[in-house]
């Protein structure tokens, strides 16, 4: 301060040395105002100054609280996605490993601890890959091959390329092993465990070339088998293909269910396999179809041979859950080169021969010819033509008088069922009742003759009945009873005065089912006749129970009367059971004087036959009710 006021004293001095007083007092108070500015500026910059670095210093901590969260917020991500990464390693179907550039873990999931049956401890960070399969071959799940399977790796990895391959592993289970190589060396795998899949793919391969009920080879397979057995065929060799069909096998079906009739099938599907070599092939391919590839055959006799074997095999009695079946079998044969050389061919001509050989009756086998194709393209013309024949009112009937031996006179008429085809006439029953059977139209056809024949016996003097055949698939119709009801009932026909015949072959299917449906028939006052006795194979038990009202005796013995002696004494016999039984009996096929005094004298009540008289339709069995005797030819 002193100095500022000797600076003003000396400018208040005069030249004299004299000091302005006023002068003095004017710049001293002028320094002070200066003074007093400069603080004032200098207050003023300390404020700015302060402010200045309160606004910094804010700026600074929300920059620090912002950085501060954006860390945080980063952190909860991190932490995030570490729990997303841990439970989508932890929650992987495969097992995950990942490897440095020496072969050492740096970290795992728990799958593939699982997968190489292995403790955390065992599969720790740092552990080798050689010190893990050394691990792995003591927990019995090493790679059969762990050597080449670390050279594929460290290959992979070296060429850095991803490969993905399938180990073996010693306990059975196959793995497919991803190889996913990283920047700087080192290595991802995944390890998936596809033994499952591969059975599973497996088993829908055979099952694809199997069939699931028998396990034999299906079609599929069995096309690709002949293929491959024609190769040899070009060599030289000769092969037969044959087609089986089981004969009414529907009916099985019908009568005793669809559990049965698999078992069935297994039991035959056992025996065809039985009887056919190691070589050889048999598939079954359809319901109630086999197919057999007999290979290396030096001709056709062998194959004839397979199939009698074959026939007699299937037609041997089954006995299943209390029920003893009887089947049959049909059979088609084609011979390689000679029927073809392709595989559909010759599948095709097998297929033609086997219902060349249904057409002949059935039971029996068929080598393949060439006009077969033409008899095939008939034979499904007459089924489309058969399933409108109902429809069309193309069915008739006819009737064929049964005579009774002591009244002399006619006793009941037998319905046979007849077609009368608008463009082919009249078709025999030995042609269409099987196709009939084949289709699934039999049933309705009996409805239809059931219903028929009852209104045009009730037309006929009282003391003439109608006899009506039933199949096996009708009697185990559960419509039989109401049809039967329905038709008396339309009708009016007594029922005393309906037959209702069957054959043994009926009562095989299903003895305890057939029998109970014999009985209700019975129970409604109807008669039931066995048709075409003593060709069957038990017909004394069923005579033993079932009471029969009538046997008709085949005409097989009555046509061999005059031959011999054995005909005679079964006649004779049948005859004098039925007597001892209260049964009447029936002697079919009586075609001449001499075979109708023969019956007579054997015992034999009733006579049906071309003697008497050929069926006829039901307009012209007026003349044969009236004044006919069994001893006299009517006129034809």
């Amino acid at each position: 301060m002193h100095r500022l006021v000797a600076k003003q004293i000396a400018k208040a001095t005069d030249a004299s040395g004299a000091v302005d007083i006023d002068r003095l007092a004017d710049l001293v108070g002028g320094a002070y105002d200066e003074l007093d500015r400069d603080r004032q500026r200098t207050d003023r910059s300390m404020s700015l100054m302060v402010e200045e670095i309160d606004e910094i210093n804010g700026n600074l901590e929300r920059l620090v609280a912002e950085r501060t969260d954006e860390v945080r917020a980063r952190e909860a991500e991190l932490h995030a996605q570490n729990v997303r990464l841990d439970a989508a390693l932890s929650n992987m179907s495969q097992g995950l490993a990942m490897f440095d550039r020496e072969a050492r873990l740096i970290m795992r999931n728990g799958r593939y601890l699982e997968m190489y049956r292995l403790h955390a401890d065992q599969a720790r960070e740092g552990v080798s890959l050689r010190e893990l399969l050394e691990m792995e071959a003591r927990s019995g799940s090493l790679p059969e091959d762990p050597d080449l399977y670390v050279a594929d790796v460290m290959a992979s990895v070296a060429n850095r390329t991803p490969t993905c391959q399938t180990v073996e592993l010693k306990d059975g289970r196959a793995i497919a092993v991803s190889i996913q190589p990283m920047e700087g060396g080192g290595w991802v795998a995944t390890h998936e465990d596809i033994s499952e899949r591969r059975r599973a793919k497996a088993e829908m391969e055979y099952m694809a070339r199997h069939d699931a009920l028998t396990e034999l080879p299906n079609r599929v397979l069995l096309s690709e088998r002949l293929g491959e057995a024609l190769a040899h065929v070009e060599r030289g060799q000769r092969l037969a293909v044959l087609s089986l069909d089981l004969d009414l096998f529907k009916n099985v079906n019908d009568t005793l269910g669809h559990p049965i009739g698999d078992e069935l099938l297994r039991v035959v599907a056992e025996r065809l396999q039985s009887n056919v070599r190691d070589t050889d092939i048999l598939a079954r391919t359809g319901g109630d179809e086999f197919s057999i590839i007999q290979t290396n055959i030096a001709g056709a006799v062998e194959a004839e041979n397979l199939a009698m074997r074959l026939s007699e095999a299937v037609s041997a009695p089954y006995n299943l859950r209390g029920h003893t079946i009887m089947l049959g079998t049909s059979m088609g044969i084609a011979v390689a080169p000679d029927d073809g050389i392709e595989s559909s061919e010759l599948l095709k001509n097998a297929d033609l021969a086997l219902y060349g050989a249904k057409a002949d009756g059935r039971g029996r086998y068929r080598f393949f010819e060439s006009k077969m194709d033409a008899r095939m393209k008939a034979r499904r013309a007459l089924e489309i033509a058969l399933r409108k024949a109902l429809e069309n009112r193309e069915f008739v009937l006819y009737y064929q008088p049964v005579v009774n031996l002591n009244q002399d006179g006619v006793k009941s008429c037998e319905a046979l069922l007849r077609w009368r085809h608008p463009e082919r006439g009249v078709v025999s029953p030995l042609e269409f009742i099987p196709v009939a059977e084949e289709i699934g139209l039999i049933v309705a056809l009996g409805e239809w003759v059931i219903r028929q024949a009852c209104a045009d016996a009730a037309k006929w003097p009282e003391d003439i009945g109608v006899a009506v055949n039933l199949s096996p698939t009708q009697l185990a119709s559960k419509t039989l009873l109401p049809t039967v009801l329905d038709a008396l009932a339309a009708s009016g026909l007594p029922a005393h005065r309906l037959e209702m015949e069957i054959t043994e072959a009926v009562l095989m299917q299903d003895t305890e089912a057939n029998l109970k449906t014999l009985h209700d028939l019975r129970a409604l006052g109807i008669s039931i006749s066995m048709d075409d006795f003593g060709t069957g194979y038990s017909s004394l038990s069923y005579l033993r129970s079932f009471p029969f009202d009538r046997i008709k005796i085949d005409r097989c013995f009555v046509s061999n009367l005059g031959s011999g002696s054995e005909s005679a004494a079964i006649v004779k016999a049948i005859a004098g059971l039925a007597e001892n039984l209260g049964m009447t009996t029936t002697a079919e096929g009586v075609e001449t004087q001499e075979q109708l005094d023969r019956v007579r004298e054997l015992g034999c009540t009733d006579v049906q036959g071309y003697f008497y008289s050929k069926p006829v339709p039901v307009e012209e069995l007026a003349g044969k009710f009236s004044g006919s005797r069994a001893g006299q030819v009517a006129a034809e």
